[in-house]
C-alpha cells in the first residue's frame, strides 16, 4: 500500500537522495549528511519549507520538498521530488506530485517548479506525463582549482575592491539587497514565472545567518564605485564547512549602470583567490547558469569552468 505522510527521518531522506543522484547525476556534489539534514531543517529566510515521505508497504521510498516564498513570487511553489531508484515505477513519484499539487492549491498557488537532470530520461518523461513543460534549461559547470594560474588583473579605474567572509559590512547592506534583488530580473528565466525579489538589509542579514545555520561559509567580493561610495557589483562563493574541498559559485551581479568595465570577471577572480586563501583544501567549484546566459557562461569559461551536465527546471501550471 502506498501513502504520503510528513517526513520524520531526514537521514533516510539523505540515503534516498544519495542513491538517486548516483543514478541521475553521477558526480554531482551532494551535501554530506550533516549539511544535508541542516538544509532540510532550516528554510531560507522568508520561505516555508515542508518535507513529506512516500511510504510503500511501510518503507520510505521517496520524499518531496515543498518550498513557498511568503514575501514575493506568491503564485509559485518550488518542488523537489526524489524517489529511490530501486522503487521507481511503482507510483511513488506520482503520489508525491499529487500531494504537492494539492498543497499548492490549498495555498492558492498556480505554478509548481521542479528540477531534473537531463541525464535522467525518466525525469523528463515523468514531467511531461504529469503535464509539466520545460521552463528553463540550465547547465552545471565545474572549475578545477588546480588548473587556475596567474593573478587577477587590476580593477577598472574609479572602482575599488572590498571583501568579507560571512558577515557584510553594515554600510553595504542596502546595496547588497538591491543587487541580490536584481537576479531574477537580470538573469534569463526562460518561461518560468518569476518576479524580482524585494530584499532589504534585514533580509540580507537573515540570509547570512541561514548560510551559517545550513553549514556553509560564504566568501564575498564586491566593487565599490569610488565616486559614490556605493557597492555596485557583488559575488559570493559558499563552501560546506564539512567538505572544504568543494564550493558553489553563487550570485554574481553588476549594477546596470556599471556594466562594461569588466567588473564581473574581476570580482569573480578576486573572490576565488579569497576562497582559496580561506579554504586551502579547495579543489573544485561548481555553479549553475541558465543555458541562454551566454555572457556569464563566457566569463566562467575564462575562469576555467567546464560543462558537466544539463538540467531542466520544469513548470506545472495549475
Amino acid at each position: 500500500m502506498l501513502h504520503v505522510e510528513p517526513l520524520t527521518d531526514n537521514v533516510k531522506a539523505f540515503e534516498i537522495a544519495t542513491a538517486a543522484f548516483e543514478v541521475d547525476a553521477p558526480g554531482f556534489p551532494l551535501d554530506r549528511r550533516e549539511a544535508f539534514v541542516a538544509r532540510m531543517q532550516n528554510p531560507w529566510p522568508g520561505n516555508t519549507l515542508e518535507h513529506h515521505a512516500a511510504l510503500l508497504d511501510g518503507v520510505t521510498v521517496g520524499y518531496v520538498k515543498i518550498a513557498m516564498s511568503q514575501l514575493d513570487n506568491l503564485t509559485s511553489v518550488d518542488v523537489e521530488i526524489t524517489v529511490h531508484p530501486a522503487y521507481r515505477r511503482r507510483g511513488a513519484g506520482r503520489a508525491l506530485r499529487d500531494f504537492a499539487v494539492a498543497r499548492a492549491r490549498e495555498e492558492g498557488r498556480k505554478h509548481l517548479v521542479a528540477p531534473a537532470s537531463d541525464g535522467q530520461p525518466s525525469g523528463a518523461a515523468f514531467a511531461t506525463t504529469v503535464g509539466a513543460k520545460a521552463g528553463l534549461a540550465e547547465v552545471r559547470s565545474r572549475l578545477d582549482v588546480a588548473e587556475v594560474t596567474g593573478e587577477p588583473g587590476p580593477i577598472a579605474a574609479g572602482y575599488r575592491l572590498v571583501q568579507w567572509v560571512n558577515v557584510a559590512p553594515e554600510e553595504f547592506l542596502d546595496d547588497i539587497g538591491y543587487l541580490d534583488g536584481r537576479i531574477n530580473e537580470d538573469a534569463p528565466n526562460g518561461d518560468l514565472v518569476r518576479e524580482a525579489e524585494k530584499i532589504d538589509a534585514a533580509r540580507v542579514r537573515a540570509s547570512e545567518k541561514a548560510v551559517r545555520t545550513r553549514g556553509r561559509s560564504a566568501f564575498n567580493t564586491g566593487a565599490v564605485h569610488e565616486g559614490s561610495g556605493r557597492l555596485v557589483a557583488w559575488t559570493m562563493i559558499a563552501s560546506p564547512d564539512d567538505a572544504h574541498e568543494q564550493a558553489w559559485q553563487n550570485a554574481t551581479v553588476v549594477g546596470p549602470e556599471h556594466r562594461g568595465h569588466g567588473l564581473g570577471l574581476t570580482i569573480k577572480q578576486e573572490n576565488l583567490r579569497l576562497a582559496r586563501t580561506e579554504r586551502p583544501a579547495l579543489r573544485v567549484v561548481d555553479t549553475f547558469n541558465a543555458a541562454e546566459n551566454e555572457h556569464m557562461i563566457r566569463i566562467n569559461r575564462q575562469l576555467g569552468f567546464r560543462r558537466m551536465e544539463a538540467w531542466t527546471q520544469w513548470q506545472l501550471t495549475l
